[in-house]
């Protein structure tokens, strides 16, 4: 169960793959950063919806839309700001901490627009 805890604001990069993958994923891995740096390398599964137009008020893709979601961005800072906004609108949301760069550095999958091998830009 994704459960949410105050003292528990964040997720490993583990935490979060183990949650957002298999036949039936708990959660939504939502990516929030920019288009180009989308097409050059995401993790596989997930979802995208920029900050920019989340900050605008752009509504979730559908499918992300009443699910727990965790925010990736590169480093880590996109995605607590991107949780504080999704929390504030109802949603369960925790940031992953690190970011793509730690979903990398652990040798979890990484693809670009195409499918084929990303990397993080």
């Amino acid at each position: 169960m994704f459960l949410f805890r105050k003292r528990e604001q964040r997720l490993t990069v583990g935490e979060a793959r183990a949650r957002t993958s298999g036949d039936r994923p708990e959660a939504v891995l939502l990516d929030v950063r920019e288009k180009s740096e989308w097409r050059a390398g995401h993790a596989s599964g997930a979802v995208h919806a920029p900050l920019t137009g989340l900050t605008a008020g752009a509504a979730l893709p559908e499918e992300a839309q009443g699910r727990p979601l965790a925010v990736i961005c590169r480093s880590g800072h996109r995605s607590r700001q991107a949780a504080r906004i999704l929390a504030a609108r109802g949603a369960q949301v925790k940031d992953v901490e690190g970011g793509m760069n730690a979903w990398a550095a652990a040798g979890f999958p990484v693809v670009d627009e195409r499918g084929n091998s990303g990397s993080i830009a």
